[in-house]
């Protein structure tokens, strides 16, 4: 049996250089947007250009450089929701405050249609996504995972990136919290499970097992 065929668009955003990911199956024409940036024409250039219209947009966690597209797609598709972690909430309306004064309207997000907890699932564009709660880097943090393509995909936020981890230098973040989350909720997925980052290229649950100098075998 063939698996189902993805299509997948990275999205890069300044000034964080922060991934907004366009996600839609074949066959299909709504798609699922993951953490909208700070430029969210590019987004909207991008679902236009192909015909997508978002049916959720899912949000790793609350941090600006993540949600700062929401309120841009929200105006445009108002029905479309907004998905993120528990907390999420409050935990924006505190980022918001912080963050105001360099990012001005763009630290904003509307708030959530629904927040999930760990071991939740969520449909939306014929996606299946389980969600899991992964606190270190930002409290409300989770990621989502797709298991049906011909290896698993995590939408992974700032939890792991290529060769390194989230920053646990922000308030609330804490580095044992956030190895906790790697090692109970990402390395017990299979060594092929893609992990498409929040920032930079896309790495494996395998290849961060094995050498990733902070949380992986070589950190030991």
């Amino acid at each position: 049996m063939n698996p189902i065929r993805l299509n997948l668009k990275t999205i890069v955003s300044l000034p964080y250089a922060e991934n907004t990911y366009v996600a839609s199956l074949d066959g299909r024409d709504d798609c699922i947007v993951v953490d909208p940036g700070l430029e969210p024409d590019k987004i909207l250039q991008t679902l236009d250009a192909d015909g997508l219209v978002p049916a959720a947009i899912l949000c790793t966690h609350g941090h600006p450089d993540h949600v700062g597209g929401n309120a841009a797609l929200k105006a445009r598709w108002p029905e479309c929701p907004l998905v993120f972690g528990k907390g999420a909430a409050a935990f924006m309306q505190r980022a918001a405050a912080i963050m105001g004064s360099m990012l001005g309207d763009a630290a904003q997000s509307p708030p959530p249609d629904l927040e999930l907890g760990d071991g939740e699932t969520y449909s939306a564009a014929g996606f299946e996504l389980e969600v899991r709660e992964t606190p270190g880097h930002c409290p409300d943090h989770v990621v989502f995972i797709w298991s049906a393509g011909k290896h698993p995909y995590v939408f992974g936020g700032d939890v792991i990136f290529r060769g390194s981890i989230g920053r646990t230098d922000f308030p609330g973040c804490s580095f044992e919290q956030l190895n906790d989350s790697i090692q109970n909720k990402l390395f017990t997925l299979p060594d092929d499970a893609l992990v498409l980052p929040g920032h930079g290229p896309p790495t494996t649950i395998g290849e961060e097992r094995r050498s990733n100098p902070f949380v992986g075998a070589l950190a030991e």
